[in-house]
């Protein structure tokens, strides 16, 4: 599985991104799907989950930020609202079998090569 992530760039606090994240491979449909970020001297935490019927948000984005996905164009995306400083990370969109935890990094086994999300105060 290929992941190609865009959508990343320089917003001011309160503006909105989308993220799009294109991933080859005819069963799409069936991936558990996950966004991730990674702060500069931080480690790489958990964000956003999708499954079949299930979608899951980490605590500091919950409200402001929605996983979607498209099947027909085998695309994940994530809308970004009301846009924080501390939001400022390279994304990462990855795959994940079907088991382990949504929110386990480490349980994510195709990784996108991250876009750069930069909020400005």
């Amino acid at each position: 599985v290929q992941l190609q992530a865009s959508g990343g760039g320089l917003v001011q606090a309160e503006d909105s991104l989308r993220l799009s994240c294109v991933a080859s491979g005819r069963a799409f449909g069936t991936y558990h799907m996950g966004w991730f970020r990674q702060a500069p001297g931080k480690e790489r935490e958990f964000v956003a989950a999708i499954s079949w019927l299930s979608t899951y948000h980490a605590d500091s984005v919950k409200g402001r930020f929605t996983i979607s996905r498209d099947n027909a164009k085998n695309t994940l995306y994530l809308q970004m609202n009301s846009l924080k400083p501390e939001d400022t990370a390279v994304y990462y969109c990855a795959v994940r079998t079907g088991g382990g935890d949504y929110f386990n990094r480490n349980d994510y086994i195709y990784w996108g090569q991250g876009t750069l999300v930069t909020v400005s105060s």
